[in-house]
Order: structure tokens, then sequence, then C-alpha cells
């Protein structure tokens, strides 16, 4: 059977891989194929909490969340308004130390345009009146950060490319990904499709994926923690999303009263093909020591369940995105330590106009200057998974 031709294929349905099939066809570049032996969303991003928020540690970082979360709101004007909500987002810490860094955080996010601000006791408890706070050292809050259900945003940007042409070709395990005849081939269940360009967008298994091609990165996949309770009173659904920071411990309102919390995050890396997709019992045993001791009005809470996800981490906790070196038109879009919903809509747009420009484009590249795959020149340095969602930038935040 002679093999499909396409201009670009797209390796991996998660919410990044759609989004930028999404913005390819905006930027007419076609025909595109996205590959995934399961269904959109089906893996991380399914699992993933969903929080959008621009309290980060990075100003490349910050804006593109920024864009995500324009991204996220019209596409859910457009077809479900119940997929985003803007709610806000609270953090504290009843460490002194931390409570320092978080006052100074305040002030560099603002430099990056961030709207956000230190807040007292008592405003706190009035945006968090279920939680107590009376040891609490600082508090911040962003008033614009939101949720998303990230199968949600994923299934419309699918649909959107789908109705555009786009091809979906789903649910038969990837048999080869190869170079051949400069050309990059996969098949799968007896077909074959050859394109001029292939992005790799596998989430945790990308590592596998470039690796089989000769083209190695340094990627780290890890295993995350989350759960969904029912309060006795639910919880409403604009309720602000919070993140106790001495805990470790984040909070977000669900659909129909309930809650998500994590993060049972191991920082150890495990195989996407054998990892444990169940809650432990230790994580869940930590959510409820976290709620007895600070979320006092949950409790209660019933567990409905608690689920694993992989996650992928860099040595430098930015994400690889662009041109994989020294490979011919192989490109990467992974490595997202943990926040691949938070990036997904702003960095497809910034890929998508590197793929309608061509490489030669400095000025696209640029844009991707501070995430591309050859700032480590085929170096695979050995290195932990590390906690993406920091306060303090660098390798090894304390906060």
């Amino acid at each position: 059977m002679p093999p499909d031709r396409a201009e670009v294929l797209v390796l991996g349905a998660g919410i990044a891989g759609c989004a930028l099939a999404y913005h390819l066809l905006e930027r007419n570049v076609g025909p595109v194929v996205v590959y995934d032996p399961r269904t959109p969303a089906a893996g991380a991003t399914g699992r993933a909490a969903g929080i959008v928020t621009e309290q980060l540690w990075d100003p490349w970082d910050v804006e593109v969340s920024r864009a995500s979360k324009i991204e996220y709101a019209q596409l859910a004007r457009r077809r479900d308004e119940t997929a985003f909500t803007e709610n806000g987002f609270a953090r504290w810490t009843r460490n002194p130390e931390a409570a320092e860094v978080l006052a100074r955080t305040v002030d560099r996010l603002r430099s990056w345009g961030v709207r956000v601000e230190s807040i007292d006791l008592d405003q706190l408890s009035r945006r968090v009146p279920w939680a107590r706070f009376d040891d609490v050292r600082g508090a911040v809050w962003s008033p614009e950060d939101a949720v998303v259900t990230p199968s949600a945003i994923t299934e419309i940007y699918a649909e959107s490319a789908r109705s555009r042409g786009v091809e979906f070709w789903m649910g038969t395990p990837l048999d080869s990904f190869r170079n051949e005849g400069g050309a990059w081939t996969a098949s799968s269940g007896g077909r074959t499709v050859r394109a001029r360009r292939a992005v790799v967008a596998a989430g945790a298994w990308s590592k596998e994926l470039l690796r089989r091609v000769g083209c190695p990165l340094p990627l780290a996949p890890y295993r995350t923690q989350a759960a969904v309770l029912r309060p006795t009173a639910d919880c409403p659904p604009d309720a602000p999303s919070v993140h106790d920071i001495d805990l470790d411990v984040y909070v977000r309102p669900e659909s129909n009263g309930r809650i998500m919390a994590g993060d049972g995050t191991e920082l150890v890396e495990v195989d996407p093909e054998t990892f444990r997709p169940g809650g432990d019992e230790t994580f869940v045993t930590h959510l409820a020591e976290s709620f007895d001791t600070r979320f006092p009005g949950w409790a209660d809470a019933e567990l409905i369940r608690a689920w694993a996800g992989v996650c992928t981490s860099t040595p430098d906790r930015k994400p690889m995105v662009g041109p994989v070196p020294p490979a011919e038109g192989l490109y990467a879009l992974t490595g997202f330590n943990g926040f691949g919903v938070m990036r997904a809509g702003g960095i497809a747009q910034r890929l998508a106009a590197v793929l309608a420009a061509g490489e030669g484009s400095s000025s696209e590249l640029d844009r991707l200057a501070s995430v591309l795959p050859g700032r480590f020149r085929g170096r695979l340095p050995p290195f932990e998974p590390r906690p993406g969602f920091t306060l303090e930038g660098g390798e090894n935040p304390r906060f």
C-alpha cells in the first residue's frame, strides 16, 4: 500500500499536539496528520489539574501562559463556556523565609506585567473561608488566573482542526517512526504516512521516540498524583484555586460542587509504559492530613477517586520546543515539567509560526530562543526531575 503524504506529522494528540494542529491550519500549513495510539487527551492532558496561572518564575513562561489563557477563554466562549473559568489564584506560606521570597516574587511578577498583589490574612480568609490561616506569614493573590477542563479544551482544538482538514490517525500502536529518504515516516496498523516535517509532541513517550531516531534529548518522565473529592458543602465553581507552599498541596474547584487536589509528585524517573496509574495510599493520607491542618471546612470530604499521570522534566525546568539538531525537519514539543496545559496554547502559536515561516526565519525562532532543544548541544546531562511550580528560578529552587 503506498504511503500517505503530509506536510507535517504530529506525534501526540494531547493538548499541545492538538493546539499545534489547530494553529498550523490557521497559518495554512498542510496537509497535517496527528497520530496517537489512543484518543485526544487520553494521556497526561486528561489527568492534568488545569490551573492556568501567571505566578511563574520565568518571564517567557508568563508570556506563553498568558497567551494560552486568552486563547482558552476565546475557545470556550465559542464552543463550551464551562471549559474555562476565571476564578483567581491564592498562594500562602507559614515559613518566614518563604514569605520573604513570596513578597519579592510579587515585585518581579509585576515587572513582567502580571496582575498580582500581596494580601493580608483577613483578605485571604474572605476568599478562602473553608481554610484556617492563623499561622500564615505571607500570601499573594492573582485575580485573573483561571481553571480549564483540559480534555474539553483539547477536544475543541481537535474538532476545530479536524473540521478544517487535519486528519487524526488514532487507536493503533505505532510500529515504526524513522527518517527514510529525506522524509519522516510513521507506520501503524498497516498504514504509513510520510511527511516532510515531524513534531514529537508525545509527552512522556517523547524521550523514547527521539532516542529511536538517533536524536535523544535530556528528558525524565516522572509520576504525579491528584484526586477528586466531594466536600459536605458544595464548592462553588468560581471558588479560587489555592496552593499551600509548605504542604505542597493545591486545590481547585471542579464540576458539581467537587474539588480537585494534588500535588503527589514523585521526583524520580519512571517508565511511562509501566507506571502505576492509581493514587497511592500515602498520597491520599497526605491529602487527608493536609485538609485536617489547613482546610478544616473540607476535612470530611468524600474521596471520589485518585489517580496518577506522567509528566516530563528537563535539566533546566524549561520545555523543549523547536527544531531538534542535527536532524532535518524534526521538531520537539515536549518537556513541560508538569505544566503542559498552562503553556500549550501559547507555545503552539509560536511553534506553528516557525513551521509556517521555515527554520530560516530568525525572528520566529527568536521567540523560542530560551526553549530550543539545541541549547544542550547534544549533551545529555544526568539529572533528577525537579519541581516545576516554584517561586524561585534556577535549577534548584528552595521554594
